[in-house]
């Protein structure tokens, strides 16, 4: 889903970018108007591109984006569902793409290349925003949304066990070793921000044979099952925790980085159209972890348009009208 490596080398970036698809893209043509944003229409005569990654949140958040800057009056131009994170990044960077949302965590250890993370999200964020301005990107303020890594157990399941933090999962194992079997993915099995740090931090020793790699997706429906592996690695987002009936560990010790969502617009459009950084305050400020699992289960669960359900939660808060 999102890119957790360390920076990539600057010809790696260019061969991304050349071939990430930024000399194409489609026009938002949506009939919209402005609702409680976008008064006045600020953004008219201005034509902005939006960007987004390639996973489903990431590709509503976008079209979110592009729909406000619509409706105050911009042309937009839709080169949402780029491969990765860095090409979407650099997109922005370098004044290929305006804006994207984006997230902290991956700024912080990705893009500008720091091995800890920072534990108050708010101080995440401002460092993030600090040092990215010499890369011509500026943060925006920050949602509470927080698309990151945590565990989840089926409900069935925890009716037996009544776990509800890493801690309790940590005494478990040391209870029961053989209770505790988790299914992760290949990457954050052998990560330091993965499974390793995890057990450190919480002191868990789990053996090779309890632990089973797989792709992410199946780790949702073993889990849900509840006879493959206790326990899995989800992201706090995901729509399929609501949908298949999983409750999530509290990392009560703060071990996962933070990946707030946040608007990270090309400097020099934002100098040029600081309107934006009003345009999406309010919509940033309603964007939580609860209703990202609620909009990415519409897409993922449910097989909607991301477009469609980032257009519909627009107008029903309000934000926008349809025209």
């Amino acid at each position: 889903m999102r890119t957790r490596t360390g920076l990539a080398s600057a010809a790696a970036l260019a061969l991304l970018l050349t071939g990430c698809g930024l000399k194409s893209g489609s026009p938002l043509v949506d009939e919209v108007e402005p609702g409680s944003v976008g008064q006045g229409q600020p953004l008219k005569g201005a034509s902005l591109t939006v960007t987004s990654k390639n996973f489903s949140e990431n590709i509503i958040l976008g079209h979110v984006m592009g729909l406000v800057f619509k409706a105050a009056g911009a042309e937009v131009l839709d080169r949402t569902n780029l491969p990765g994170s860095i090409s979407a990044r650099e997109a922005v960077a370098q004044g290929e793409a305006d804006a994207l949302y984006d997230y902290t965590g991956t700024a912080w250890i990705t893009y500008l290349g720091h091995a800890e993370p920072i534990v108050d999200p708010q101080k995440q964020w401002k460092a993030v925003r600090d040092e990215d301005l010499d890369h011509g990107v500026t943060w925006l303020p920050p949602a509470t949304l927080d698309n990151t890594y945590a565990l989840a157990i089926s409900k069935k399941n925890n009716a037996t066990y009544k776990l509800k933090t890493l801690s309790d999962v940590a005494a478990l194992a040391k209870k029961d070793p053989e209770a505790v079997t988790i299914c992760v993915e290949n990457e954050f099995a052998s990560r330091d921000d993965g499974l390793p740090g995890m057990q450190k931090k919480y002191g868990m020793k789990l053996p090779a044979s309890n632990i089973q790699k797989m792709d992410a997706g199946i780790i949702y429906t073993q889990v849900s099952k509840s006879d493959s592996c206790l326990l899995g690695e989800v992201y706090t987002t995901d729509g399929r925790i609501k949908a298949m009936n999983l409750d999530v560990m509290e990392d009560d010790r703060q071990f996962f980085p933070n990946y707030n969502a946040a608007p990270a617009i090309h400097t020099e459009t934002l100098d040029k159209y600081p309107e934006i950084a009003d345009l999406l305050a309010p919509v940033t400020k309603k964007l939580t972890t609860q209703l990202a699992q609620e909009l990415n289960s519409k897409v993922d669960v449910d097989g909607q348009d991301p477009h469609e359900v980032a257009k519909d939660w627009l107008v029903k808060e309000g934000f926008i009208r349809e025209g």
